[in-house]
């Protein structure tokens, strides 16, 4: 793959590749920041050329919460239609998102990193660049199978897992921005979600849209509401949620570098 996309999120603030290169056979050219300009807004990326070889590859990171320098913008504040043709315009490949979850399932422990292959949107809120024309589009598979395998083989290999591991989880997408209720994540369980968050799924319609594939990593940063093991009355905090997550990074940077080789 020569141009591949990024979209980080809480489970991934900042792209700083440093320690993570060495042995990949990868090395770094330049990085730049620029500010991509689409028909939804403006969207600041973050480009980065590395040599392998004769080749030349390239990482486009998108911040998905990007707020011109302000906080962080709420998930019901991103803007994903510019964010995802501002991915497409630049030429990606394909899109690797970066996602933190609460983990609803019991196997899915607060560091583990693994793969959304189905996701669940019950929120209402359409997410098209259709507006004007009436163009279904087809997502009974949401993600990419074949970059899926590809990734499935590195995180096995990144965190020990052998073939028993359970890797692919259904994504729920809650609306946000509020964590779920106990009674909500019951629910969410028995609909046949197995990890919840505010984002994804949005991006995931886009990119379908465009012909993009599109894959999610997910790095599971904390038990649910309700499903803190000895305290189901815990509650959830995001600066706590945010830390856990970009402490798990290691099974990303090898998901993104083995992609790119």
């Amino acid at each position: 793959m020569q141009r591949l996309g990024i979209i980080g999120g809480t489970g991934l603030i900042k792209m700083s590749l440093g320690d993570q290169m060495a042995g990949s056979g990868l090395s770094l050219i330049r990085t730049d920041e620029i500010k991509a300009e689409t028909k939804w807004g403006e969207v600041p990326l973050t480009c980065i050329s590395f040599k392998k070889g004769n080749e030349q590859k390239e990482l486009i990171f998108l911040q998905r919460h990007h707020n011109d320098k302000m906080s962080n913008k709420p998930p019901h504040k991103i803007n994903h239609r510019a964010n995802i043709m501002a991915l497409k315009d630049s030429g990606c490949e394909a899109i690797m998102a970066v996602c933190s979850v609460g983990a609803i399932s019991s196997d899915l422990p607060p560091g583990k990193v693994v793969l959304a292959d189905q996701y669940i949107d019950f929120t209402g809120v359409e997410s098209t660049f259709h507006d004007d024309n009436a163009i279904f589009t087809s997502v009974t598979e949401p993600f990419s199978n074949e970059i899926n395998s590809k990734l499935e083989i590195i995180l096995r290999n990144s965190q020990n897992f052998d073939s028993a591991e359970k890797l692919y989880y259904t994504y729920w997408l809650a609306h946000g921005p509020h964590f779920e209720t106990r009674a909500e994540i019951d629910a969410i369980e028995t609909l046949g979600g197995h990890m919840v968050g505010m984002t994804m799924p949005r991006e995931a319609k886009l990119a379908r849209e465009l012909d993009i594939p599109y894959v999610a990593v997910c790095i599971s940063s904390n038990w649910a509401a309700g499903r803190e093991p000895g305290d189901s009355s815990a509650d959830l905090s995001h600066k706590e949620v945010s830390s856990t997550a970009n402490d798990k990074l290691e099974p990303v940077w090898d998901c993104l570098i083995g992609l790119l080789k």
